[in-house]
């Protein structure tokens, strides 16, 4: 039996090695202030309901989340807000990915890798029988917002169910988790289209419970701002003195969904030092200002400096027809990043343990050994 798990050890060892190169990454930048790392601080917004994947339920549990707005912000208590530069710009590009879905992947690229807490985001269409079948997770938190259609979900502790056009699902896969996102066929034909972000877990959360909150649309506090010529949707975070939904992903993250008729403009203020892009879904944004400005086309990375309060972004009046874009941020973590697909962890040791955890169906993956959901296959 040891000379079995030894010579297990060393195959995940070469092939880890196999794939080394690329993979170790250092976080970008040290975090910001221990005030925004006090898990003790007030977060205004109403509280969602987290479902901690146990061993015989799902059940309610506190949140040792990080606040997702800090408190004090310099930036954010500002009437002489500073515009953040782009750093770059550049277009999605469409590949292939799980079973015969269709992504454009920005971040988890050579363009932009870890931009830290930021691991991957895709923004994906897919139809069945296409789907993310059966797959595991350990050390990140996933976020999946539907823009269209709708996506079954079914984990290895009995958790299922659908979200659809206009909802979130907030997944912190923690120690370890096994589960299936698969699209359901829409009657009208029409493809399934979303948005998901991985977000790195604190290290000290990495061994964490893992957990679910579904953020349903009807939830999210929306506002009209610039004589109506602009629409917000607060996922995540804070805009225009309106909070979102609190305690949603351990790890603090922004989510703004922006939709901006011709002639409309905004300033979105940002935590200060926190990493930030925006991803534009429709027509064309003009973001920054004075001489800075730059006009971007659908299906781009947008990424801003660090330094500066706020993103501004407007559209032509000439335009001759609106545009949809998120501005997202996040808290960076001092940590490194090693990962190797699924796993996401700080060394080398202990991607080698995730993996002969799963393999081996321990710690955490126990129910995984004889588990297949019933919608993977389909």
């Amino acid at each position: 039996m040891k000379w079995t798990i030894s010579l297990l050890i060393c195959i995940v060892a070469a092939i880890i090695y196999s794939y080394q190169d690329g993979q170790l990454y250092n976080a970008l930048i040290k975090t910001i202030t221990s005030a925004s790392r006090n898990p003790s601080s007030s977060v205004s917004g109403s509280q969602a309901t987290p479902t901690a994947i146990t061993a015989a339920d799902s059940t309610s549990t506190p949140f040792v989340g990080l606040p997702v707005v800090p408190p004090s912000d310099p930036s954010l208590n500002t009437n002489m807000s500073i515009p953040r530069a782009i750093r770059q710009a550049f277009l999605a590009v469409e590949q292939a990915e799980g079973v015969g879905a269709r992504v454009r992947r920005s971040i988890g690229t050579a363009r932009l890798r870890n931009f830290s807490p930021f691991l991957m985001l895709d923004h994906f269409t897919v139809n069945p029988p296409a789907g993310f079948p059966d797959h595991p997770h350990r050390g990140q938190e996933t976020i999946t917002y539907l823009l269209q259609g709708a996506v079954d979900h079914e984990d290895f502790a009995g958790n299922k169910g659908t979200i659809f056009a206009g909802d979130l699902q907030f997944m912190t896969a923690g120690r370890g988790i096994m589960h299936a996102e698969m699209p359901v066929r829409n009657k009208d034909g029409l493809s399934n289209i979303g948005l998901q972000l991985w977000v790195d877990l604190p290290q000290k959360l990495k061994k964490c419970e893992p957990r679910y909150r579904d953020l349903r649309g009807s939830e999210i506090p929306q506002l009209e701002t610039d004589d109506g010529k602009v629409k917000i949707k607060v996922i995540s975070g804070q805009s225009q003195g309106v909070d979102s939904v609190r305690d949603l992903a351990y790890t603090p993250v922004w989510i703004l969904d922006f939709t901006v008729k011709p002639g409309g403009k905004v300033s979105q203020n940002l935590p200060a030092g926190w990493n930030a892009f925006a991803y534009t879904l429709e027509g064309t944004t003009t973001f920054g200002s004075g001489k800075d400005e730059t006009s971007v086309g659908q299906y781009h990375n947008v990424v801003f400096e660090q330094k500066g309060d706020s993103v501004e972004a407007a559209v032509s009046p000439d335009a001759k027809e609106g545009s949809r874009f998120v501005i997202i941020a996040g808290l960076p973590l001092d940590q490194k990043v090693v990962q190797y697909g699924p796993f996401v962890l700080n060394t080398q040791e202990e991607v080698y343990q995730a993996m002969l955890d799963y393999n081996s169906h321990m710690n955490g993956f126990e129910r995984a050994r004889d588990w297949r959901s019933g919608i993977g296959g389909r």
